[in-house]
């Protein structure tokens, strides 16, 4: 069940609390929303409490009306005031693409706060061409007309980076994405999102940000990479593993920006992960 807990600053911030046992706090991509987090509850919550966040202007959440506050260090603070929430001293951290720029954050300005990090398909450097991509379709309403129309057609949008996808999970993904109108599907997060990343992207580009991913040297963290991605090259994980050879890592076949997190692939990396506090 969706509950609910309010910023310093007055927004209203939905989170979803299921499962005992160790924290594992679920961080969604940059227009994305807990829904996506589905697949990590039905597997993981008999052996974590699988805590989920809608960001703030995300599915949920209330939508700020500055949109200079969509920035990683504003949802990195609205993290902890969750943890505070909840009366959590620490969490580990499952971030998809913008949510693990937001551990990341947190490993610079509130350590104190982590138990480790687990990321899906991001790390200190992001591909240029995966941005462009991703600034072709935020903020703006998507074609399909049903959920149903989506399942049909997402296989050859997202083809090639992503193959061998039952049509279930391109419906769920539709459905976590979108909302159904009677004018077709529309977005779950503030259009204003965009205007953010404009702003906050230099010549088309964000800045890398390996100082961050070394404030992790203390702590256990797990990568999980599309085998065709293009926002994690290969080459920034194979340096991320250089740099923490301790890294737990799997490469996900068939699949771009982002795994689902449903494949064999990233359960076998969450499960490792979550061995190492049993």
């Amino acid at each position: 069940m969706t509950e609910f807990f309010s910023t310093p600053d007055g927004l209203r911030l939905a989170y979803d609390d299921t499962g005992h046992g160790a924290p594992l706090l679920c961080l969604a991509g940059l227009s994305r929303n807990m829904d996506d987090f589905a697949p990590v509850v039905a597997h993981f919550a008999s052996r974590a409490r699988v805590l989920r966040l809608d960001s703030r202007g995300r599915g949920r959440s209330d939508r700020d009306p500055d949109f200079h506050n969509y920035n990683v260090l504003q949802e990195a603070r609205d993290v902890v005031v969750l943890l505070d929430h909840l009366g959590l001293e620490k969490v580990s951290i499952l971030g998809t693409s913008r949510g693990g720029l937001i551990a990341m954050t947190l490993a610079m300005v509130n350590p104190e706060r982590l138990h480790g990090v687990i990321f899906n398909d991001i790390g200190p450097v992001v591909d240029p061409a995966g941005l462009a991509d991703i600034m072709g379709y935020l903020g703006y309403t998507p074609s399909y007309s049903s959920f149903e129309d989506a399942a049909d057609r997402l296989p050859e949008a997202m083809a090639p980076r992503f193959s061998n996808v039952p049509r279930a999970t391109w419906q769920a993904f539709a459905e976590a994405l979108w909302t159904e109108t009677s004018e077709g599907l529309d977005i779950r997060y503030d259009p204003a999102l965009r205007n953010a990343v404009l702003e906050q992207a230099t010549d088309g580009a964000l800045p890398e940000i390996w100082p961050l991913f070394e404030a992790l040297a203390p702590f256990p963290v797990a990568l999980i990479r599309g085998e065709n991605s293009n926002i994690l090259t290969r080459e920034t994980a194979e340096e991320m593993r250089r740099r923490k050879p301790d890294l737990i890592f799997a490469e996900v076949p068939d699949r771009g920006h982002v795994p689902f997190l449903d494949e064999p692939e990233s359960r076998a990396v969450i499960s490792a992960y979550l061995e190492s506090f049993s």
